[in-house]
């Protein structure tokens, strides 16, 4: 189709290739688009039967890496781009606030960080379009911000439900640790002296280790706690998905795994300074002792690192494309 392309003279290029350059985009396939824009870049102007161009029709279709290519783009061509409005008057930025596509919202594990996925498209868009097109009325009388809160109503609220089951979940952890830590701090192993009230093994190096976890399970769990009652509180508006919820989420997920493991080191160091003369359980102490921390690891350390990464990572848009 390129080599047709580049030899065509006197062709309708929209007539010729247009149908697939849109099945294309629907369907994602990147380097299709990037190799027929570069044959006939005026194809980029090329309209569907909504009278939208390939690249709002990219925004519709939640296709990242062909919305990418408008950065190839020069600044007055992207103005204009983002100005132009379809059938129904709206412009590029009513069409970010379209709801995903349910096959694109399935690969975002929960609805907080789809939420958060939805508000980072629109904040990509809106750098691209002029500033009074914010304001700009669709046909249904709508600003593309409008727009955007009457489509996302629903996953705010599943996204504000998925954030307080899983703080609420973490918190009764959280909590369960915290009175054991503060507990084990006034119990030491081996007991104290009865004069002095000084701890038996205070010499022994163990006993440092005992201490050292112990205080910082107890300090990591409370603060683990503290940050998923944040989430509890939190007055759950639109923006917060973006950057606040998460950010919390973060810290609790981050210190919650600390204060676990802290926690294992403390119970297996005050173990072992209790049958330190009896060697052969040792091993299968620590064997146990890291059952819950892989557990852990395996179970929510894949989504927090999802979080992190969607929160402070490089994003999905890509704006050094190449000219």
């Amino acid at each position: 189709m390129c080599e047709v392309i580049k030899h065509s003279d006197g062709i309708d290029m929209e007539d010729l290739c247009g149908g697939a350059i849109f099945q294309a985009v629907e369907l994602g396939v990147f380097e299709f688009i990037d190799r027929i824009f570069q044959a006939s870049p005026d194809l980029v102007w090329s309209n569907n039967q909504n009278k939208r161009n390939p690249l709002q029709f990219a925004i519709e279709c939640r296709q990242e890496r062909i919305y990418s290519l408008i950065y190839r783009l020069d600044k007055t061509e992207r103005n204009v781009i983002g100005n132009l409005a379809d059938t129904s008057n709206s412009n590029m930025l009513h069409m970010a606030a379209m709801l995903s596509p349910l096959a694109k919202l399935d690969n975002i594990s929960g609805a907080a960080l789809q939420m958060q996925r939805e508000l980072q498209w629109f904040k990509e868009v809106e750098t691209i379009v002029l500033p009074r097109m914010r304001d700009t009325l669709n046909a249904e009388n709508l600003t593309p911000r409008a727009l955007f809160t009457k489509n996302h109503k629903e996953l705010v609220k599943e996204g504000e439900r998925w954030m307080k089951e899983t703080a609420t979940s973490c918190t009764v952890v959280g909590a369960l640790i915290i009175t054991i830590m503060f507990a084990s701090a006034f119990t030491v192993p081996g007991g104290n002296n009865g004069e002095t009230g000084i701890p038996i093994f205070l010499k022994k190096k163990l006993f440092l280790v005992f201490i050292v976890s112990d205080a910082i399970s107890l300090f990591s769990s409370t603060t683990s706690v503290l940050m998923f009652l944040g989430i509890l509180t939190s007055r759950y508006a639109e923006n917060d998905f973006l950057k606040s919820l998460p950010t919390k989420m973060i810290i609790g997920l981050s210190t919650l795994f600390i204060s676990i493991a802290a926690m294992m080191v403390a119970f297996s160091s005050g173990l072992f300074i209790m049958v330190h003369n009896k060697s052969w359980i040792v091993i299968p102490i620590i064997f146990l002792a890291s059952v819950p921390i892989t557990l852990f690891i395996w179970m929510q350390f894949p989504l927090l690192i999802e979080i992190f990464i969607s929160t402070y990572g490089g994003g999905i848009f890509d704006r050094k494309v190449k000219p």
